[in-house]
C-alpha cells in the first residue's frame, strides 16, 4: 500500500514537436486526452489512466493538507457567515414590473422574480435555479433575461463546467417552455425589441462561437443570420439601448467588426457597421438620433467617443464628441433617453460622468484612497434614474440611485454583513512601486490598523496582468479571513492589465508581456523596501492569466515567496498556443503572438512560458488547481506543470495540485461550494507559511 504523503510520480513519455525549425520535447504530453471535446462535453469519457494519475494526485493534496481542514472549515464558515444568506439584489424597474434576484436561506443557488413596480406584493418567481441544481454536480446559468413584452423568459444553463450551454424559452402566463432547447451554445442571446425572434450564438466541436442563429421566440426552426469564417474571433449579440437595433459583436482582444439589423425588420439581413480593421477596436449604441461609438481609432490609446447621425455608422462619418486625453481611461459608456453616462479610469481610479445631449457634464467620484465604482445601469431607457456601485478594501458595497437631472444621490442598500464589520478597524492603503523601466506600478494594500508594519506580518500579493482585465480595488467577503488572522493583502496593478489605461495593457502583452512578471517582482520587493513585507513571507496568488503570472515569478525568483497558489493557470503557454483546435488558441495569437507562424512569438513565448522554463531551482511551495471540463484553461495544464515542478525541484517545500473533476474554469457552481475552494487556497498558504520551508532556505 503506498504511502499517502508521498507524491505521485507521473511516468514519462517523451513527445517530440519540431515546429518553425525548432525542436521541443514534452515528457508529460500525454495527459491531455486525445479525445479532449467528448471529455469537455462527457468528463466521464476520460482516459483511465489519466483519471487514475489525476485521483492520485487529488489524494495526495488531501493527504498533505488534512492537518489544515479545521481551518478550511473554519475559514469556510466565516466566509459564509459573512454573506446574508436570504438576501436580494434591488429591483430593477422595468415597465409596470421590476426584477430582481434573490436567495433563500441556505440555497447555493438564486430565484429570478419579479412583482409588479412599486410594490412589495405579488412576486412572480421567473427561474428557480435552486430546484433545477437540484442533483447535479454543477449547474450555472450564463445569461437571463424577459422579452420586451414581458412575455416570455429566457435562460442559458451549463451543467457541466464546459461552458456549451441550452437555452431555454418560457412562457411566463402558462409557465410552460416553448419549443425546443438551443443546444450546443454560447452563453449569449437575445431577444428582438419586438419579443417574436430569439438570436442566440452556436458553438462548434472545438467549442467556437461561430454562427449566430435567429428563430421565433415561441419556437421554431433556426435560420442562419451570421456565419464567422475567422476562427480567432468571438461572437456576441444583443440590442442598442433605445431598442432600434439588434446587433452582432464580432472581435478580439485587438480588433472588432459590428453587424446591425433594424429593430423594427428583425428579420432582415445584417449590416456592417464599420469592417474589422485590425488594431482598431470600436463599440456602438443608438442614442435617439445618433450613433455613440466608443473607439481606439486615430490612435486613441485610451479611447474616445464618438457620433454618427448617419444610418449606417461607417468610420468616415464619425466625428469626436468626448475626445482623447491620455491616461484617461474611457471604459465605457450607457444611452439613456436624455443623458450619456460614461465610465472612466485615471491612475487606477474609477470615475463616472454624467453627460446630457448638449455636452454638459456632472462627475460621480470619491475620496478614498482606493475604490472601486461601477456602473449597474437599469432595464429603462426612458428614465432619468441611472444606478451605481461604490465598494472600496474596507467599505462593503453600497447601490445608489442617481438623478441625473438633479444630482441627488439616493443609497438604495448596503451589503450586508451578517457576522459584522467595523470598517474603522481596517486601512487600505495605495502605494507605488518602480518598476524596472521606471514606471510606477500601484500596489492596493489592506490590513487591520493594529497589524504590524514591521515585515513580520505575512503578506498576500495578488496579480493578473493580462486582456486589460483591472484589478480593481473591492470590497472581499473573502480576504477578511487572511486580514484577520493578522495578514496583509496586496493587489499588484501590473501591466497588462488596464488598471492605468489602455496603454498599460499595451506595455504588457505580445512582445513586452514580460513586464507583467517583473511589475508584480518590484511589487514584491517594493514592499520589502518599505519594512511592510519579508522575503520567504510573502505568498503569491493568481488565477487562469494570473496563474501564468504564478508560473512565471515562481521560476525568476522562488526566493521571494513563502507559498505560490495558482488557481486554474495558464501556463503550458507554448504548446497551447500552438495548438490552433483549442477553443481559446486562435482567438489569443493577438494577445501572445502565433508560434505556428512567427518564428520571433514562438522564441518569445518559449522564453517565459512557466512549463517551459521549469529548471533546477528551490521552488517554493506551490498549489496548483483546475477543473475537468475548463474549456479555457484545460486540466493537464496544471497536471503537466505539477508533474515537471516535482522533477525538477532542488527544494523540500511541497507541489501540489488539486483538481476539480466536476467543473471548469469557474470552479464550484454553488455560492457556497465556490467558498470552500477560496478555503483551501487560503489555508494551503497560511500552513506553508507555518511550515517555513522558504524563510529557512532565505535563512541559509
Amino acid at each position: 500500500m503506498s504511502n499517502p504523503l508521498t507524491p505521485p510520480v507521473a511516468p514519462k513519455h517523451p513527445k517530440t514537436f519540431e515546429q518553425l525549425g525548432r525542436t521541443r520535447t514534452d515528457d508529460y504530453a500525454w495527459m491531455k486526452d486525445e479525445a479532449w471535446q467528448q471529455v469537455l462535453r462527457d468528463p466521464s469519457k476520460l482516459r483511465s489512466d489519466i483519471r487514475e494519475h489525476l485521483n492520485a494526485e487529488n489524494a495526495y493534496t488531501k493527504a498533505m493538507l488534512a492537518s489544515t481542514e479545521a481551518l478550511q472549515a473554519q475559514m469556510f464558515a466565516e466566509m459564509k457567515g459573512r454573506i446574508k444568506e436570504d438576501d436580494s439584489s434591488v429591483p430593477a424597474p422595468d415597465g409596470p414590473w421590476e426584477y430582481y434576484v434573490r436567495y433563500e436561506q441556505g440555497a447555493e443557488h438564486p430565484i429570478r422574480a419579479r412583482r409588479p413596480r412599486g410594490g412589495e406584493m405579488g412576486e412572480e418567481i421567473l427561474l428557480d435555479e435552486a430546484a433545477l441544481a437540484k442533483g447535479k454536480a454543477y449547474f450555472l446559468v450564463g445569461a437571463a433575461g424577459h422579452s420586451p413584452d414581458h412575455a416570455l423568459y429566457a435562460w442559458a444553463a451549463d451543467e457541466q463546467g464546459s461552458e456549451y450551454y441550452t437555452v431555454r424559452v418560457k412562457d411566463l402566463a402558462a409557465g410552460e417552455e416553448l419549443g425546443a432547447p438551443a443546444e450546443s451554445a454560447y452563453g449569449d442571446f437575445t431577444f428582438s425589441p419586438d419579443s417574436q425572434w430569439l438570436f442566440w450564438i452556436w458553438r462548434d466541436e472545438n467549442a467556437r462561437p461561430v454562427k449566430v442563429f435567429r428563430r421565433p421566440a415561441r419556437g421554431g426552426d433556426d435560420v442562419l443570420v451570421y456565419e464567422e469564417t475567422d476562427e480567432g474571433m468571438f461572437l456576441g449579440v444583443g440590442t442598442t439601448s433605445d431598442d432600434a437595433y439588434v446587433t452582432i459583436h464580432v472581435g478580439n482582444q485587438e480588433t472588432t467588426e459590428i453587424w446591425i439589423i433594424p429593430g423594427a425588420e428583425p428579420t432582415a439581413d445584417p449590416a456592417c457597421a464599420e469592417r474589422r480593421s485590425e488594431g482598431v477596436r470600436y463599440e456602438i449604441d443608438h442614442w435617439g438620433d445618433r450613433w455613440v461609438i466608443r473607439t481606439n481609432a486615430d490612435g486613441a490609446v485610451d479611447f474616445k467617443l464618438c457620433v454618427s447621425t448617419e444610418p449606417l455608422p461607417a468610420r468616415a462619418t464619425w466625428r469626436d464628441f468626448v475626445p482623447h486625453e491620455p491616461g484617461r481611461y474611457i471604459t465605457g459608456f450607457a444611452a439613456y433617453a436624455h443623458h450619456l453616462v460614461r465610465m472612466e479610469r485615471v491612475n487606477a481610479l474609477d470615475r463616472i460622468v454624467i453627460m446630457t445631449r448638449d455636452g454638459g457634464e456632472d462627475i460621480v467620484a470619491f475620496d478614498e484612497e482606493a475604490y472601486a465604482l461601477h456602473l449597474e445601469g437599469g432595464l429603462e431607457y426612458e428614465t432619468a434614474t441611472t444606478r451605481f456601485v461604490y465598494q472600496s478594501p474596507t467599505t462593503p458595497r453600497q447601490w445608489f440611485d442617481y438623478d441625473m437631472l438633479t444630482g441627488q444621490r439616493t443609497l438604495r442598500k448596503t451589503q450586508e454583513i451578517p457576522s459584522g464589520h467595523d470598517a474603522s478597524q481596517y486601512v487600505a492603503r495605495r502605494l507605488y512601486a518602480r518598476a524596472a523601466d521606471g514606471a510606477q506600478v500601484p500596489v492596493t494594500l489592506l490590513m487591520r490598523k493594529d497589524t504590524p508594519t514591521d515585515g513580520s506580518a505575512p503578506v498576500m500579493l495578488y496579480g493578473y496582468g493580462s486582456y486589460g482585465h483591472a484589478m480593481e480595488p473591492t470590497f472581499s467577503i473573502r480576504n477578511l479571513s487572511l486580514v484577520d488572522r493578522g495578514w496583509i493583502w496586496a493587489t499588484a496593478h501590473i501591466r497588462g492589465g488596464s488598471d492605468k489605461g489602455w496603454g498599460w495593457f499595451m506595455e504588457g502583452r505580445k512582445d513586452k508581456k514580460t513586464n507583467t512578471f517583473t511589475d508584480f517582482i518590484a511589487c514584491a520587493e517594493h514592499l520589502i523596501g518599505e519594512g511592510l513585507a519579508t522575503k520567504g513571507k510573502i505568498a503569491a496568488y493568481g488565477g487562469s492569466a494570473g496563474g501564468m503570472l504564478m508560473g512565471a515569478v515562481a521560476n525568476m525568483r522562488p526566493d521571494l515567496w513563502g507559498a505560490i497558489i495558482a488557481a486554474v493557470p495558464f501556463v503550458d503557454v507554448l504548446n497551447t498556443m500552438s495548438d490552433d483546435t483549442l477553443p481559446l488558441t486562435p482567438p489569443e495569437w493577438p494577445e501572445w503572438g502565433n508560434p505556428l507562424t512567427d518564428p520571433g512569438a514562438y522564441d518569445r513565448i518559449a522564453s517565459y512560458s512557466p512549463y517551459d522554463q521549469v529548471g533546477a531551482k528551490a521552488y517554493p511551495p506551490i498549489l496548483a488547481t483546475g477543473g475537468l471540463s475548463d474549456p479555457r484553461v484545460t486540466y493537464w495544464e496544471p497536471a503537466k506543470w505539477v508533474a515537471k515542478l516535482r522533477e525538477h525541484t532542488t527544494g523540500e517545500a511541497p507541489i501540489l495540485l488539486k483538481i476539480n473533476m466536476e467543473a471548469g474554469h469557474g470552479g464550484a457552481s454553488g455560492r457556497f461550494d465556490f467558498l470552500k475552494e477560496i478555503a483551501l487556497d487560503y489555508a494551503f498558504a497560511v500552513w506553508a507559511m507555518e511550515k517555513g520551508w522558504m524563510k529557512e532556505a532565505v535563512s541559509r
